[in-house]
């Protein structure tokens, strides 16, 4: 059934009280409007600010009624003709004693006629007696259709507003904005589409960073997940070139949003690996090889003291994921959200259980990627088949992975690279992963400048042999967890 007939339903039942929550009251007012072609009512709308005033005609009356909410509820119960009344913003003078009474009698037909009572607003929160009266009524969101046609209505209000300059349109683009467009209230997308016009006078593939910029700030009400504005190129990652085709194969499916028959839509990974070798640099690139916004959620933040704070807020995280699709969720280091002991009062093994469903059964364009180093604090049901699509191992550099990382690195820094022996200096940090590499070459430059001379291939020879790396410091960790990956992960590289 369409949104207006599932209202039109709502209304011959004489549904006695109707919830809807959005910030969008004049689409809301249209939608009741058109219902009325099909079952006839008198429609009225109450605000503080008006009072209560009819809106069925081709014009509104003059106010019928007072603002006084007791005051409009004893007009409403009054009232010898059925009628559906649109309280905007209403539930707040549901605090008194009284009005909950007077509702209550109103929609039990105590000495009234059988009345529509919707009440509207951003949030309707109510009190547990009410609750159990009211039906809740979600608004369809508008689909691609109807956000070509806002568009349209924006281009042609730009050229109204600019003497006649049409908008220069990327068709090709314009699908993409459409896509990102969707999971937002017409309200929200059109005024994004208008910032988006109005900033040059044109739609195009250059607006896409600045929608899922916009679009982030809008619906991450939450302030879980956070937005990466930097995120890395695939071809800024040393190495991982098993990982990168991987990414590269499932590009096209993930962006067109379908898969084609046979296929099932790419839905995430786990990167495991030694500290320092890249994980969080290729979640970056991960994004960045889908062309997507990359989320980044960090469960550290989710935990709450309260009773059901912590599962809320991952709800919550996740919900503002699904309306930012399609894009990649990053969950940084999630073993230290998901520690299967029992010392948390069992909150890590309901946030695991919601996660693991939520993975499961989401139906939108959100890939995961998990990292993780700890893999022995993983719980066994993360890791079965089906959770991931692939699970990568992030291994120490090879070496020509070290030659292509010391060059970035000495790169980045205005050092012309051909003037070190990289071969040698590569030689020399076996055992370092990338992060070790660019800190020993940090420290080189360092020595040089306190020494008021440049760095030279000794000098950061030097400061490799004096680094001790952490495949040193902690051997029976990372071999242990080399050895656990060999036969269990598919390499990065």
């Amino acid at each position: 059934m369409s949104e207006l007939q599932d209202l039109t339903a709502l209304i011959r039942a004489n549904t006695p009280l109707i919830v809807i929550e959005t910030g969008d009251e004049g689409r809301v007012v249209d939608l009741f409007r058109q219902a009325l072609m099909h079952v006839w009512r008198a429609l009225y709308r109450w605000t503080i600010t008006e009072g209560l005033r009819r809106i069925d005609l081709d014009r509104e009356d003059d106010a019928v009624g007072p603002p006084d909410a007791s005051a409009a509820l004893r007009m409403i119960q009054q009232a010898d003709q059925r009628g559906i009344y649109l309280l905007l913003d209403f539930h707040p003078y549901l605090g008194y004693a009284s009005h909950q009474r007077l509702l209550r009698d109103i929609l039990q037909r105590r000495h009234s006629e059988p009345h529509v009572l919707v009440l509207v607003g951003a949030r309707v929160e109510l009190p547990a007696e009410l609750e159990a009266l009211a039906t809740r009524f979600n608004p369809r969101l508008p689909d691609a259709n109807a956000l070509l046609k806002m568009l349209r209505e924006e281009a042609t209000a730009y050229a109204g507003e600019n003497g006649g300059r049409r908008v220069e349109v990327d068709h090709e683009a314009v699908q993409q904005i459409l896509r990102n467009l969707q999971g937002l209230s017409l309200t929200d997308a059109r005024r994004i589409a208008r910032q988006l016009i109005y900033d040059d006078g044109a739609l195009g593939a250059n607006d896409l960073p600045q929608l899922a910029r916009l679009k982030f700030e809008l619906l991450n009400r939450s302030g879980h997940l956070h937005y990466d504005y930097d995120s890395a190129r695939l071809a800024d990652v040393v190495g991982a070139a098993r990982l990168k085709r991987w990414i590269g194969q499932r590009r096209a499916v993930f962006v067109a949003g379908t898969a084609p028959p046979g296929l099932d839509p790419p839905r995430g990974m786990l990167l495991l690996g030694v500290q320092g070798c890249g994980k969080s640099m290729l979640a970056k690139a991960t994004a960045a090889g889908f062309g997507v916004p990359l989320l980044r959620l960090d469960f550290g933040m989710l935990y709450n003291k309260y009773h059901g704070e912590t599962e809320k807020n991952l709800r919550d995280a996740l919900a503002s994921a699904e309306q930012l699709a399609p894009c990649v969720l990053w969950i940084d280091e999630i073993e230290k959200g998901l520690a299967s002991g029992g010392e948390d009062g069992g909150v890590s093994r309901r946030v695991l259980g919601y996660l693991l469903t939520w993975m499961a059964e989401r139906k939108s364009a959100v890939f995961i990627v998990a990292t993780a180093n700890q893999v022995h604090e993983l719980p066994a049901e993360l890791l079965r088949k089906g959770r991931f699509d692939e699970i990568f191992f992030v291994d120490l550099p090879s070496p020509d992975s070290r030659v292509e990382l010391l060059r970035l690195h000495l790169g980045k820094r205005q050092l012309q690279p051909d003037d070190f022996a990289l071969p040698a200096l590569a030689a020399a940090s076996d055992g370092f992963s990338g992060a070790e590499i660019e800190q020993a070459v940090v420290s080189g430059l360092y020595a040089a400048h306190a020494a008021r001379q440049p760095l030279d291939t000794g000098m950061l020879m030097e400061e490799i042999r004096a680094t001790r790396p952490l495949s040193v410091v902690m051997a029976e960790q990372v071999g242990a967890l080399r050895d656990w990956a060999r036969e269990r992960t598919v390499p990065a590289d």
